[in-house]
């Protein structure tokens, strides 16, 4: 049931009675339903209340909504929340609006006369908006500027909340220039109190957004990252047979818990959804190549529990949306592929146990996949500018918290400038409660390497005609131009030119390994410096390598399928595979790869749910291929006599092995037999002179009556 929306006016009496503990905990209570503030929220909150600035670190989970919710409730006015992503403002939104808090959003996506409403309520003498959401983009415009300054001037505007702070520094893992433009708030509202928050922020990145704000005189409130419910864990794929069987029976061995499964790549999501749900989990895959039609669906489902898993690419911001706000009974995060900072893996893992109950965090780390982010950060390094190192140097520590031993939770922390003791983990990750099996399995991992030895083996091959065209994918990066998208699709498909670019020259054998490695670099920077203008329609355009490679990745989903409804046998899996990737092809051919790729991933899913019945209509052409070949299996007729079929074997001649059928003196051909050898073709001269002894032949037995029958007709050898 929803309660009304609370008057603007005479909440309470005097500023002191607002900042005062008992009418924020009443306030708290009746909202939200909490009993009592958690960590630094009362402290947050009174400060803001009282016209201070405030700079508050919290930790994923640690309820930073609350800090400029209960203010907007204490005081008459408005509170102005600036968030990055529109699916969150207007997720916290509807929430509020359940809890009868009026609150709205203005962005681009709504109707305009969504906008105008909302647009009259600022406008009125008492506006009943008590929390107004907003991007940073829009608050750049000059219209909605002066709008805000008439607000301040009739003092409506009682506080700025500054969500996601972080992304305002360029020393922070999801920098946004848009965050920018924000400084300009301090000067045109110089009086109104600004809290800005973040939950995962370095020393450096802290002093930057404190800068960046102009933030006077802040109180500094810095929340324990430590997240002592999360069980963190890693797992080494170079030592498992196959991570996907291995991730399959980690989440059997757990039961039915909620989980999130974080990729680097979007095919890796669309199969690894499709593993799990082929051996009984329920799971899907969201990422920004579904529709916003199946992305609400698959949501919608995992939100409500009909789905257990959602396996999501990392940077695709929606998911942050419903974990900030909604969910909060996620038991699992496990991230399949290593992330490119500690920062991000915190967040990211921080996603699980939200409710405070016992979770746990699994990272799949894998040489290969570290050798990926590495050659994807260098890239990122040279676009951005030649001498920042500072993407590499913040992946380093994640590699080091897989690849070192000792405490992870200290690892973590640590990176965040924390102090932590060991003996307060208390055995809640692996590296303190199994130390031996640990060790174990990094002594090993550090002998897999050394055998495999070749570094460049991601994106280089050592043949010099050859590369690895099979494995094709999409990466999903922060938007880098400073344009106002949350994310972007960056396509490998250039690495793999690179690659074949790099295997071409032949290296002598003579150099080492490094001096080699310095070679094929040099070549690297040669070739991207040579193609930095590449045409979109080239970028965009279908190889025949992805094709190949969707055909495959096709024909690994139609298998599995018609191993699991084994009386489909009238389909033939490679010829099925070829079919469905020629359908995807003649729609989306002149739309471009992204578009192919998206239809690609779509019939993987919809093979992984469909029915006997619907496979065979789909397939239709394919089973009539194949039930008119089926008489293949049935004796073959030849009319020529037993004697005239000969096979010809150095010299000598041997009669074929057959039964002759006495009625129509046809020849019943065995096909269990061993094959028949075709005579070799006769000159021209041989074939001439054999048709005239032919012709003499048959002549002189018409004449003689030495056969009567009508020749039979001729059939055909398959």
């Amino acid at each position: 049931m929803k309660k009304s929306p609370l008057p603007v006016q005479n909440v309470h009496s005097s500023d002191k009675n607002v900042a005062g503990k008992e009418a924020l905990v009443k306030l708290l209570r009746w909202h939200f339903g909490h009993a009592d503030f958690r960590g630094k929220q009362l402290e947050a909150i009174q400060a803001v209340v009282s016209g201070r600035d405030c700079f508050c670190l919290m930790p994923t989970g640690g309820g930073k909504s609350i800090c400029y919710q209960i203010p907007a409730l204490a005081k008459p006015g408005i509170v102005l929340v600036v968030s990055p992503l529109i699916a969150l403002m207007e997720n916290q939104v509807m929430a509020l609006k359940e809890k009868g808090i009026a609150a709205e959003y203005l962005s681009s996506t709504q109707a305009t006369h969504v906008k105008n409403k909302i647009h009259e309520d600022l406008d009125s003498g008492k506006p009943s908006v008590r929390l107004l959401y907003v991007t940073p983009e829009l608050i750049a415009t000059k219209g909605f500027m002066l709008k805000l300054r008439k607000l301040h001037s009739r003092g409506l505007l009682n506080l700025i909340a500054i969500d996601e702070a972080h992304c305002i520094s360029s020393w922070g893992h999801d920098f946004r220039p848009s965050y920018r433009q924000l400084s300009t708030l301090r000067d045109s509202l110089a009086d109104v109190p600004v809290l800005a928050l973040t939950a995962t922020a370095a020393p450096k990145v802290q002093k930057d957004v404190i800068d960046s704000l102009n933030l006077r005189n802040p109180l500094v409130l810095k929340s324990s990252f430590n997240r002592p419910n999360i069980f963190y864990e890693v797992r080494y794929k170079d030592l498992l047979d196959n991570a996907y069987t291995d991730l399959g029976n980690l989440l059997k061995s757990c039961g039915n818990i909620c989980a999130i499964i974080y990729c680097l790549e979007r095919t890796t999501c669309d199969d690894l959804s499709v593993h799990l749900s082929s051996i009984g989990i329920s799971s899907s895959a969201y990422h920004a190549g579904l529709n916003s039609k199946l992305r609400s669906t698959v949501l919608d489902d995992w939100l409500s529990s009909k789905k257990q898993i959602i396996v999501a690419t990392v940077a695709f911001g929606l998911l942050t949306v419903f974990l900030q706000n909604d969910k909060k009974d996620v038991r699992m995060v496990c991230h399949f592929n290593i992330p490119k900072s500690m920062e991000s893996f915190y967040q990211e893992s921080g996603r699980a146990g939200r409710d405070q109950l016992p979770s746990r965090s699994v990272l799949y780390y894998g040489v290969d996949d570290r050798k990926k982010m590495e050659y994807l950060l260098r890239n990122s390094e040279n676009k951005k500018s030649p001498s920042s190192k500072k993407p590499t140097s913040d992946f380093e520590q994640i590699v080091t918290y897989c690849e070192g031993s000792g405490c992870r939770r200290k690892k973590i922390l640590e990176s965040f400038g924390e102090e932590f003791p060991v003996q307060h983990c208390k055995k809640t990750c692996d590296a303190c409660k199994h130390p031996n099996q640990v060790a174990h399995c990094l002594e090993e991992l550090m002998t897999t390497a050394s055998r495999r030895h070749n570094s460049s083996r991601i994106f280089i091959t050592s043949s010099n005609n050859k590369t690895n065209e099979g494995q094709y994918s999409e990466f999903w990066n922060r938007n880098e131009d400073g344009s106002n998208s949350d994310e972007e699709i960056s396509d490998s498909d250039d690495a793999t030119e690179a690659a074949k670019s790099l295997a071409g020259p032949k290296l002598s054998k003579k150099l080492g390994l490094d001096e080699k490695l310095v070679l094929l670099e040099q070549a690297e920077e040669k070739y991207y410096e040579r193609n930095k203008q590449v045409k979109k329609s080239e970028k965009n355009a279908i190889s025949e390598a992805l094709r190949d490679s969707s055909k495959q990745r096709l024909l690994d989903a139609l298998t599995r399928v018609l191993q699991l409804l084994a009386s489909v046998e009238e389909i033939d899996s490679q010829k099925g595979s070829e079919f469905l990737e020629s359908e995807c092809y003649r729609k989306y051919s002149k739309a471009g790869k992204s578009f192919y790729y998206s239809q690609i991933a779509s019939t993987v899913r919809w093979l992984g749910t469909a029915s006997r019945d619907e496979l065979m209509t789909r397939l239709s052409s394919v089973v009539s291929l194949a039930r008119e070949q089926e008489p293949l299996e049935e004796p073959l007729l030849v009319t020529e006599p037993a004697e005239n079929i000969e096979e010809e074997n150095d010299g000598n001649t041997n009669t074929v092995e057959s039964w002759v059928d006495e009625p129509t003196q046809e020849l019943v051909v065995s096909p269990i037999l061993s094959p028949i050898r075709l005579p070799q073709v006769p000159s021209f001269s041989e074939f001439v002179n054999r048709r005239k002894m032919k012709q003499n032949t048959s002549l002189d037995k018409s004449s003689e009556g030495f056969d009567d029958k009508k020749p039979a007709k001729i059939m055909k050898l398959q």
